[in-house]
């Protein structure tokens, strides 16, 4: 058979039926609750770097380099654990990989709270970031292989806003306490999180599309009705997910080498190029050093730090509609472009700084940059590519090609985060012009190559993006 994937696999008749728009059930909120507990850790666990940093620096008299350590040792992990996550994912399952992620939050929360030397701190980082590389990929890929395609994109959306949730409660409290006791407020609630997704996962459906790739056809149709509803026709949705299945299997390897062949060029390009022109803008960098971007620029890093915090939250929210109204194309390119201006407005205040006699200048430009770059991030720039890349990736190659998408979105935010102190004691406003360059770029490649993945089932948006010869 020859052909596109797209004409093999979907003709009128089955797409016609594929697109009954399900209901939201119960089982579908507590099955994306608890995948969404895991982010909840972790943006407890990254926002943790940022207010804790002059007080760890001064009580154990850590250099910049040493504290460069300890801030990007946790996205270190992160490259370990996105290594082993679609591997783990594919072979056990989603629910499995979302547990064993939690497992290294907790104790790397411990290794943190308990720790009396620099290496415990630096070890608690490395735990909770490679449970960090873990969640990444498992929690958008269950998300949008459990959720009906009219609503896909808005509960993937949910799940990142409980990161900027647990993000902007460290932020807000943190600049208010000493870094240990920071350590103990977070630990319970950051903790939390990872209990409920712990015991959680045993209630919950497995992925029926995991499931038909290891064959269990009754247990395809058992997932999906538990998650449509007990009186939902699932026929047309389970027949779809077989049929997609088996011949994506046919006609493909799943080997870590079958990544490379042309067919999965596309989907692999934007995953892997939206993941790191992404981090490359500044994100991870911007997000745990902010208090010591704000009092570089005469601003007070306190209240600076509450306002990003306390701002997130209702662009969070706004982030879940947004991505199934506008759809994930638009936003990411209105985003980026609010990412873009605000990384240039934050260069010019530094760049200012030198030839202009009014501080004043400097910290509103830099205080209204990082401001809109945050707002720009949580609304589109920091879920948006996860959900894209959960929509593209076909079955056979979603283990491996999400374990390499998460490994470059580590690897370029790690390297991000440790030369971050270095540029900018070098030159604060050069390192802003560089993340606008690498926002702007986001904006030419998603208008170049991302296509629009609203309101498509997975099957379809995967059957045009791959073919079969």
């Amino acid at each position: 058979m020859t052909g596109s994937m797209e004409d093999g696999l979907l003709d009128e008749n089955s797409i016609r039926k594929a697109s009954r728009q399900f209901h939201v059930t119960t089982n579908l909120v507590l099955s994306t609750s608890v995948a969404a507990c895991g982010y909840f850790a972790y943006g407890f666990a990254a926002g943790y770097s940022s207010p804790a940093q002059s007080g760890i620096m001064d009580d154990l008299g850590l250099s910049i380099a040493e504290y460069s350590v300890f801030a990007s040792i946790m996205i270190f992990g992160g490259m370990i654990g996105a290594l082993i996550s679609g591997k783990v994912a594919d072979i056990f399952g989603r629910r499995t990989t979302m547990w064993l992620s939690d497992l290294f939050f907790i104790m790397g929360w411990c290794s943190i709270t308990f720790g009396k030397r620099a290496w415990w701190l630096d070890a608690g980082r490395l735990l909770m970031g490679v449970g960090a590389g873990i969640q990444i990929y498992a929690g958008p890929i269950y998300i949008s292989e459990v959720t009906p395609k009219n609503i896909r994109g808005g509960f993937v959306a949910a799940a990142s806003c409980t990161l900027t949730l647990g993000f902007s409660l460290v932020y807000y409290i943190g600049n208010n306490m000493s870094w240990r006791t920071l350590a103990l407020v977070v630990e319970l609630p950051g903790a939390i999180p990872s209990f409920i997704q712990v015991l959680g996962v045993f209630f919950i459906p497995e992925s029926p599309r995991w499931l038909s790739k290891i064959g269990l056809e009754k247990e395809v149709e058992a997932s999906l009705q538990r998650l449509r509803g007990e009186n939902a026709d699932i026929s047309t949705e389970a027949a779809e997910i077989k049929d997609f299945t088996e011949t994506v299997q046919q006609h493909s390897g799943s080997t870590f080498m079958d990544l490379f062949s042309r067919k999965y060029a596309r989907p692999l390009i934007i995953g892997v190029g939206l993941m790191a022109l992404v981090q490359l803008g500044g994100t991870n960098a911007i997000t745990s050093f902010a208090s010591s971007i704000f009092r570089a620029a005469g601003c007070s890093a306190d209240s600076a730090s509450q306002v990003m915090a306390v701002l997130q939250l209702p662009f969070a929210v706004a982030s879940i509609i947004l991505t199934e109204k506008a759809g994930r194309r638009l936003l990411m390119l209105v985003t980026s472009a609010g990412t873009c201006l605000g990384c240039l407005l934050v260069a010019l205040g530094f760049l200012f700084k030198g030839y202009h006699p009014s501080a004043e200048l400097t910290s509103s430009m830099v205080y209204t940059g990082i401001l809109l770059f945050s707002i720009s991030f949580t609304v589109g720039m920091g879920g948006t590519p996860w959900i894209i890349m959960s929509e593209i990736l076909p079955i056979n190659i979603k283990g491996s090609a999400g374990s390499l998408t998460a490994l470059i979105n580590c690897f370029t935010s790690w390297i991000v985060s440790y030369a971050f102190n270095f540029l900018f004691e070098w030159n604060a406003a050069g390192t802003f012009f560089l993340f606008a360059f690498f926002c702007g770029s986001v904006v030419v490649f998603v208008a170049m190559l991302v296509p629009e993945t609203k309101g498509r089932t997975l099957e379809e948006i995967q059957a045009s993006m791959t073919l079969l010869r």
